[in-house]
């Protein structure tokens, strides 16, 4: 009888210690020692606010060591975001739903007032409880992009690796964003992978529900969100691990054959000529027009030439996103006229010009013949050289914390016409 107490007793020591390695919201040393980092440590909500905003007011609470999603959220409410950005990762978290729950993690989320919800910026790993939320719903039926562990609107799972525990029950997610290759993972098995920016992807992006989302999934940056989509939710152990970017590739933006790899917005006309250049030039309604990269570049180091017929009014736009039609928010690099400042740093939407370039460099530019523009992005730290002579360099952290996608300018007016060719861009590693 002794010996039998006193191996119980032993056991129940060992299944202490075992459970005091793990406890919630902690990390391991190994953990630790691996880079991962926790965004919630089971007492308070330091590490969240709202989105677009710097506070928390919207209902999600601390209880019993999780963060609860109230159930008063909607679709255009009840989102909380991380106070730090993430680009590459390795994310981690325990959830519970209620009857019919519905829920989801959004990654890459651009907070801008122009963007009243995170889903229509970042991607999204869907949870939901899909037989409950049919039953209470009847009888509305869940389409499949909108179903447990999916990419939301994008990529489906393979549902037979997908074993899913009751409702109340605690589930594991995982997602691994690594310089475009996606993994989602539930309750220890891969559920779900695809590649970022492929054709496919845009295939997928511009013909389903994010067709009218132009900056949907283009960021490779952003804050991570939870979502109280008016169901109860709860979620802990939440980690993440940085994964490193990979800078030093260089890439040619322009393949001297047709608009591989750009979109048009606003009024213009876009070709390429004979030559293989690039040409912008006013639509029928000389209004301004703009010529986008499909992707979001942070920091980079890029070159390129260009050519001013008839009225040059122009520009090189970067880190910036499209609004609506015509609309852009960003930061501009000029190209203009002589006497308008070109390679100088204006910012639309905002301060105006941030810097403008003396007017004994105006002479730099030669109209109507091929000029050498490069322009680098590093942090808070941005150049620009016109035919190898520096036209700006300055410092700016609301640059430095921001990307998107690179544009080329047509000017409202008339006449506007300009040629553009060799792109060479090289990614820098992102401090």
């Amino acid at each position: 009888m002794k010996k039998t107490n006193w191996m119980l007793l032993s056991l129940a020591a060992m299944c202490g210690i075992f459970s005091s390695c793990r406890q919630d919201n902690t990390l391991t040393k190994n953990e630790a020692d691996n880079g991962w980092e926790l965004l919630f440590n089971g007492r308070d909500l330091s590490e969240w606010c709202n989105y677009n905003d710097t506070v928390l007011t919207n209902g999600w609470k601390v209880v019993d060591g999780c963060i609860q999603a109230s159930g008063e959220g909607a679709d255009d409410s009840g989102y909380i975001v991380t106070k730090r950005k993430f680009s590459d990762f390795e994310l981690t978290w325990d959830w519970k739903l209620t009857h019919g729950g519905n829920s989801g993690m959004i990654y890459h989320v651009v907070e801008h007032p122009v963007f009243a919800v995170p889903y229509v910026t970042g991607p999204e790993y869907q949870l939901i409880d899909n037989k409950g939320w049919e039953e209470v719903n009847a009888p509305e039926k869940l389409e499949e992009w909108q179903k447990l562990g999916v990419d939301y609107a994008m990529h489906l799972p393979d549902y037979s690796k997908m074993h899913v525990n009751p409702v109340g029950k605690w589930n594991t997610s995982k997602i691994v964003f690594d310089n475009g290759h996606v993994e989602h993972w539930l309750n220890g098995e891969k559920i779900l992978e695809f590649e970022a920016w492929t054709d496919d992807w845009f295939q997928r992006k511009n013909s389903g529900k994010w067709a009218h989302a132009p900056e949907y999934g283009l960021a490779g940056e952003g804050v991570i969100c939870l979502q109280d989509h008016g169901d109860p939710a709860s979620f802990k152990n939440i980690k993440i691990r940085p994964l490193p970017h990979k800078g030093g590739q260089t890439e040619s933006l322009f393949n001297g054959k047709d608009l591989t790899g750009w979109e048009p917005f606003g009024d213009g006309k876009w070709s390429v000529d004979e030559d293989g250049n690039l040409v912008t030039e006013n639509g029928d309604n000389k209004q301004y027009g703009y010529l986008c990269t499909r992707k979001y570049y942070k920091d980079f180091d890029l070159t390129l030439e260009f050519k001013q017929e008839s009225n040059g009014n122009s520009g090189l736009f970067f880190h910036s996103f499209i609004e609506g039609f015509n609309t852009v928010h960003g930061w501009q690099c000029e190209v203009a006229p002589k006497g308008s400042d070109t390679g100088g740093i204006y910012e639309s939407y905002g301060r105006g010009w941030l810097q403008q370039i003396p007017d004994e460099k105006e002479s730099v530019l030669k109209e109507g013949e091929w000029n050498t523009l490069r322009l680098r992005v590093e942090g808070n730290h941005i150049q620009t050289w016109l035919n190898g002579v520096t036209m700006s360099d300055l410092e700016d952290e609301l640059i430095g914390n921001s990307s998107g996608r690179l544009m080329l300018q047509i000017h409202d007016g008339n006449d506007i016409k300009v040629l553009w060719r060799n792109f060479q861009l090289t990614q820098l590693p992102s401090n």
